[in-house]
């Protein structure tokens, strides 16, 4: 074989080793960024530690009596083997004994996080927590529509409505839903019910939905949130202007005169 014709050769097998190479890393970064927005079954870990723990066994879809826990196949660009869920198709019906939790054998869907006094509790659950576009809700038009309301499990505590005047007609009510994100389980059964062709009322995992306020923050009115700085010292900066006690800085003219 010539030499020309092996330096083709070699070339051709760089060029296809590379962008089989950038196939797989393009595979991977799709699965990587939809991962982000997944909704995992009940109790799921925190996204990280839930891929470092979920087995790929697929006992939790098999628990599920509503088919709606799906396993993640090739092709789908999402983490190989994982459950996950869609609630504009099929949205957790909120089972009582959470079928699919119990029977996961490496703590990836972890039991205590939907425990309640030593039983499973789905209502406290937290797989994602419902948003609105308000700008495609009908109800915000004015168009009268409770059917997420209607739909929540918890209703009244998870998702509210609030009664406001009309002022474009001056004689009818906005009934604007509320979520309220604390109670919210992320089901998705308000996401189904929706009767916009685009749902104006999804769910999102909570990481990505919710903002965080941060430990600068504190509600002083909440016991169990003042408990966060319990430990915390206070940090003082001394400048000369803060020698004066305020009075005489508000009397201090300095340059002005």
């Amino acid at each position: 074989m010539s030499d020309r014709r092996k330096f083709i050769l070699n070339m051709a097998r760089g060029i296809g080793i590379t962008a089989l190479g950038g196939f797989v890393w393009s595979a991977y970064v799709d699965e990587a960024v939809a991962s982000q927005l997944l909704l995992r079954p009940p109790g799921a870990l925190k996204e990280v530690d839930f891929l470092k723990t979920c087995i790929k066994c697929g006992l939790c879809v098999e628990a599920c009596p509503y088919d709606t826990l799906l396993l993640a196949k090739p092709g789908d660009n999402k983490p190989l083997g994982t459950p996950y869920f869609i609630p504009r198709e099929i949205p957790c019906y909120m089972c009582p004994d959470i079928p699919c939790v119990p029977v996961c054998p490496t703590g990836a869907l972890d039991e205590s996080s939907v425990t309640t006094n030593g039983k499973l509790d789905i209502n406290v659950a937290q797989m994602g927590v419902a948003v609105i576009d308000d700008s495609s809700c009908i109800a915000f038009w004015g168009i009268q529509c409770d059917a997420c309301y209607r739909a929540c499990p918890l209703l009244g505590e998870a998702i509210s409505v609030v009664y406001e005047k009309n002022e474009r007609t001056g004689k009818h009510a906005f009934l604007k839903p509320i979520v309220h994100t604390d109670v919210c389980t992320g089901c998705g059964l308000c996401e189904k019910a929706c009767v916009t062709e685009k749902a104006a009322i999804f769910v999102l995992p909570r990481e990505v939905a919710l903002g965080k306020a941060g430990d600068y923050y504190i509600k002083g009115w909440d016991k169990e949130d003042d408990k966060r700085v319990k430990d915390a010292h206070a940090i003082k900066t001394k400048t000369r202007l803060s020698e004066k006690n305020s009075l005489d800085s508000l009397n201090d003219s300095g340059d002005l005169y």
